[in-house]
């Protein structure tokens, strides 16, 4: 048997190295030109970041207000609870010093008429201070609430009008 001889492909022919220089240079300047001459999605797209950048940092500053309203809130509701029951306190102790005032007036009576005047009065007495504290404590409970709720509804306001402006 013959052996089959078979053809042995041809080399490539070498490009010359100017041949090659000038195809990576021509590459290299397509590469430099799509990348230095942005593209109208590139452009949008850096918009939309910058966009997006703005409006978290906005959005920060904006809820940083709302924590310092709410802890400014929260040290005036402190501060009047505090004044609150100290002066209930105050009325407390007070009626408990007149009610062993009375007592005592009760103990050395000599008459039960005596007796149920002093009663009388001391009831009328304790019902007009309670009548009278009452309205101090709601009045003040009233300004207290006012106080408190004044930074909150300033940063409500402050919303409000952002909101309104970008809408």
């Amino acid at each position: 048997m013959k052996a089959k001889i078979t053809e042995v492909p041809a080399a490539p022919e070498k490009e010359s190295p100017a041949a090659i220089d000038a195809t990576v240079q021509t590459l290299k300047d397509n590469v430099a030109k799509t990348s230095a001459t942005p593209q109208p999605a590139q452009i949008k797209m850096k918009e939309g970041m910058e966009k997006a950048m703005k409006t978290a940092e906005e959005f920060v500053v904006f809820s940083q207000g709302n924590m310092e309203a709410l802890i400014k809130s929260s040290q005036i509701w402190a501060t009047g609870v505090q004044d609150l029951s100290k002066h209930i306190a105050s009325a407390a102790q007070a009626s408990i010093e007149e009610s062993l005032s009375t007592f005592k007036a009760l103990s050395g009576v000599k008459s039960l008429k005596d007796a149920v005047d002093l009663q009388a009065a001391f009831a009328r007495s304790t019902l007009e201070k309670t009548i009278a504290e009452s309205g101090k404590l709601t009045d003040a409970s009233f300004k207290l609430t006012e106080q408190a709720l004044a930074p909150l509804t300033a940063r409500v306001t402050v919303a409000v009008e952002k909101f309104a402006k970008a809408a």
